[in-house]
């Protein structure tokens, strides 16, 4: 079992910063690939950042490329989601979700086994 606890949400301008932390327990992530989801509203759910069970690989939402980083800190079991140069479009609920059966990182949230309560993300014009 993993417990997953999102937390950095809250509103901004655009062109400002957020950084979403997600605090890991049960497992430590050295041993998890990890990802980063969000759900905007009346819109599917879609992949924005994972990072593999190393931290070696990287992979990012298109839009998201150059804006956000996703890193692990192994000791202190968090993975977080810094964001810069926010736009409207990133508004969301943001998830993290542990994926402890590949070391890889997939897309797919269907892949993913735990996931956080999630935190929102508002981002205005």
């Amino acid at each position: 079992q993993v417990q997953l606890a999102e937390s950095g949400g809250g509103s901004v301008q655009a062109g400002d910063s957020l950084r979403l932390s997600c605090a890991a327990s049960g497992r430590t992530l050295s041993e998890i690939s990890m990802g980063w989801f969000r759900q905007a509203p009346g819109k599917e759910r879609e992949f924005v950042a994972g990072i593999s069970r190393s931290g070696l690989s990287k992979f990012y939402l298109d839009s998201a490329k150059g804006r956000f980083t996703i890193s692990k800190d192994n000791a202190k079991n968090t993975v977080t989601l810094q964001m810069n140069s926010l736009k409207p479009e990133d508004t969301a609920v943001y998830y993290c979700a542990a994926d402890p059966r590949r070391a890889g990182v997939s897309r797919s949230g269907d892949d993913y086994n735990y996931w956080g309560q999630g935190t929102q993300v508002t981002v205005s014009s």
